[in-house]
């Protein structure tokens, strides 16, 4: 690796620092971050997209730098710069008239509409463009854009929290606490990153979640969704009566909605989605609407069995977060983690992309990239 090679690495992991400061908070648009080095290489300009509507990662970088001649600096940024008019102008036409020398990209634009396009136009005005420095990680920060832009539903994280032998409740259906607050604290920072919430019915009547994220500024701001094919939902749930209630979904079915519309308080929703072949939600048209009606590009699913199955199933789930405390049930009564996806061993495995494990406290998590 060359020397320009190792400042672009380095260039690059300072943009992606920047980018996760905007994690959770740009829907529909990814997180985008941005250094500027000048010609010695020195970092003159730092800069992230804050928001929708708000200048792009790579205005605010050059923003920093203030009224500094830039015809020598190396723009790095996570993404390639956007080419179209949307709420902002195109940051092609920022890095072209400010007469930048070279501009380092992470990942190319998911939108295969826009793809390449930026780039394109940024060598015919001169300027020298380097790809794919730090690609895996970039594109990880976009995977919920990327998801939204391709396949038209979130990115899905599943999480659960069990015992060693793969239980999720007892057969009393007590859950509450499994894992340790340390876990539980890295839990609030997946809902951090979330644009919506979700949970089963049985899940939200035994534990009765707020699904709420602890993080400052953030109470309210992810949608809620509980699964509940049946209209079962109790009307003194927090879902559906605390101050947030109008950022919860209910999906149910004809027969469901019937039922919720005599039980439910104003305030949540209520989506009549319909059942897949298995009599279950359709959890495909759900996802679909969820990115359709509220650009949903994360979601994160914290269980019960019952939906875990059924995610996994349908191949929907593009991550698993797997928390595991020492503790053993060994109780047929109590409740599984997955349930319902009926697989022989032949057919168990999964084909996984990356795999980690951490430590919290006294459990451990495994985090799982599915293909």
């Amino acid at each position: 690796m060359s020397g320009s090679d190792f400042e672009y690495v380095r260039m690059m992991r300072l943009a992606i620092a920047e980018a996760r400061k905007g994690v959770g908070l740009t829907r529909p648009n990814p997180p985008v971050g941005a250094v500027v080095a000048d010609a010695d290489g020195r970092i003159i300009g730092r800069g992230y997209h804050h928001g929708a509507g708000l200048p792009h990662a790579e205005v605010n970088a050059i923003a920093d730098c203030g009224d500094v001649d830039l015809s020598g600096a190396t723009v790095a940024v996570t993404l390639e710069p956007c080419s179209t008019h949307g709420r902002t102008p195109p940051c092609t036409d920022l890095l072209i008239s400010r007469g930048v020398r070279r501009v380092v990209i992470g990942a190319i634009d998911p939108n295969p509409k826009h793809a390449g396009r930026g780039i394109g136009l940024l060598k015919d005005a001169g300027i020298e463009v380097v790809t794919g420095v730090g690609e895996r990680e970039c594109k990880e920060l976009i995977a919920p854009f990327a998801s939204a832009m391709t396949r038209h539903r979130p990115h899905v994280t599943l999480k659960l929290a069990m015992t060693l032998d793969g239980r999720i409740a007892d057969r009393n259906g007590t859950s509450k606490w499994i894992t340790s607050a340390a876990s539980r604290s890295f839990v609030q920072r997946l809902r951090k990153g979330a644009d919506a919430i979700m949970v089963g019915s049985g899940t939200a009547i035994a534990d009765n979640p707020s699904l709420l994220c602890k993080a400052r500024g953030r109470a309210g701001r992810a949608w809620r969704v509980v699964a509940d094919a049946s209209g079962r939902i109790p009307a003194s749930l927090a879902l559906v009566t605390d101050k947030f209630a109008d950022r919860t979904i209910i999906a149910t079915t004809d027969d469901g909605a019937k039922r919720l519309s005599r039980t439910l308080p104003e305030g949540p929703s209520v989506w009549t989605i319909g059942r897949a072949d298995d009599g279950r939600i359709d959890l495909e048209r759900l996802l679909e609407r969820l990115t359709e009606e509220h650009d949903v590009m994360e979601l994160l699913c914290e269980g019960g069995g019952k939906l875990a199955g059924s995610l996994l199933k349908g191949g929907f789930v593009d991550r698993l977060v797997l928390f595991y405390a020492p503790a053993i049930m060994g109780d047929d009564r109590a409740s599984p983690a997955f349930s319902g996806v009926d697989n022989l061993l032949a057919d168990s495995r999964l084909a996984v992309a990356a795999r980690t494990i951490r430590t919290f406290g006294p459990d451990f998590a495994v985090v799982l990239d599915l293909l």
